[in-house]
């Protein structure tokens, strides 16, 4: 592996870990729906403040967090195609492969912070006073839309992965902007989120960078 890549991931890691205690400990009140506690209550007050609730993003938000889920739905077919057709999954390319190591991951990094909860959303959904950070629609369109900027070519036909990468950049680009202005997360549950994403692709680059050139 290149030392460059493995610097930046675990610089990354370490990253999202210190931002992720940061996030406990530095100016935590109760800003929250039910006095809920937040960290980084002052920025994230006054930034909930100018931008408010906007239920289209929120409703357009949950609609494009589909797409994400068809993309890597795609990986996974092309994936199961190879399995079929070698019937040897030492046959399937290391590209994805790789691909459904990092979807394990990223689900796994999802559940852990379902389970342990590191602040609630700055509304009600439903009545119901939910996990918010990391913002999961951020690292959903970044892990998946992101992972598949990285090998889209090396798996597809040049004009089909040229079309994919930019709807993959769109898609992202939506995401992101479009959590934030909804106003369902604060702003440092989409920063998590992006902390989160980068570090997870950077570990996903540096080994498919090592391993699976084609």
């Amino acid at each position: 592996m290149k030392k460059k890549n493995i610097f930046w991931s675990i610089f990354l890691v370490c990253l999202v870990v210190l931002f992720t205690i940061l996030v406990q400990i530095v100016d935590v009140r109760a800003i929250g729906p039910n006095d809920s506690y937040v960290g980084f209550a002052t920025l994230n007050q006054a930034i909930f403040t100018i931008l408010k609730t906007n239920e289209f993003f929120y409703k357009l938000t949950e609609w494009v967090g589909m797409i994400p889920i068809l993309i890597a739905l795609l990986y996974a077919l092309v994936g199961f195609g190879e399995l079929i057709e070698t019937k040897d999954l030492r046959k399937v390319d290391r590209n994805l492969l790789v691909l459904a190591a990092f979807y394990i991951v990223v689900i796994g990094v999802y559940v852990f912070f379902e389970l342990y909860e590191v602040n609630y959303r700055p509304i009600l959904v439903d009545g119901v006073l939910e996990a918010s950070y990391p913002s999961s629609h951020t690292m959903m369109a970044l892990c998946i839309c992101g992972s598949s900027l990285f090998i889209s070519k090396k798996i597809f036909k040049a004009q089909f992965a040229k079309g994919l990468n930019v709807l993959c950049v769109l898609i992202m680009f939506l995401l992101v902007a479009g959590r934030l202005i909804s106003g369902v997360h604060w702003f440092t549950d989409i920063l998590g989120g992006l902390f989160i994403s980068g570090a997870l692709l950077m570990i996903f680059y540096t080994v498919i960078d090592s391993f699976c050139k084609k």
